[in-house]
């Protein structure tokens, strides 16, 4: 099976053959080794140095110097707003304290579509209606500015809730 193993960024991508794309989840697109199909049915192997996060318009190039195109699939999201800029950062305050992934717009909060955050938001004067979009979220101080790693450590348990302590 043939590899792919480097990742051309969005940015640096000037031309190539590109002969498949891959359309991946927020959850699928932070891998380092597996198994890929394209849309076109072209199969291949991932198989990068390290676990890295592609983004929605990267290349994956083959052994052959061939690309792939990287796709963000929609996913089931929450759209989070507030009545005004103050009231939105408080609400990604209180987002970010439950060390949650989440893509900050200019106007809006997208975090994954979770009932028991939608009521909280709700009860704090937001609004949180589900949508259907790609989810491209923040990469988080211990990512390296590519989605969130989870080698990151905040030295506690997350088997509880955060608001009963800070981060100092």
């Amino acid at each position: 099976m043939i590899r792919a193993t480097r990742i051309i960024r969005r940015n640096a991508l000037n031309g190539g053959e590109i002969v498949d794309r891959i359309v991946l989840d927020h959850g699928d697109r932070h891998r380092r080794r597996m198994a890929m199909q394209g849309v076109g049915g072209l199969g291949f192997l991932l198989d990068l140095a390290e676990p890295t996060v592609l983004d929605d318009g990267d290349a994956l190039m083959l052994e052959d110097g061939r690309l792939i195109w990287v796709e963000a699939a929609p996913e089931r999201l929450l759209e989070i707003r507030a009545g005004s800029d103050h009231a939105l950062k408080r609400l990604i305050w209180h987002i970010g304290n439950r060390h949650i992934p989440a893509e900050i717009t200019a106007d809006a909060v997208y975090i994954a579509n979770d009932h028991v955050l939608a009521d909280m938001v709700r009860g704090l004067g937001g609004s949180a209606e589900p949508v259907q979009r790609p989810f491209r979220p923040e990469g988080g101080a211990y990512a390296g500015g590519h989605g969130h790693n989870a080698g990151h450590s905040h030295g506690h348990a997350h088997g509880h809730g955060h608001h009963d302590h800070s981060h100092d």
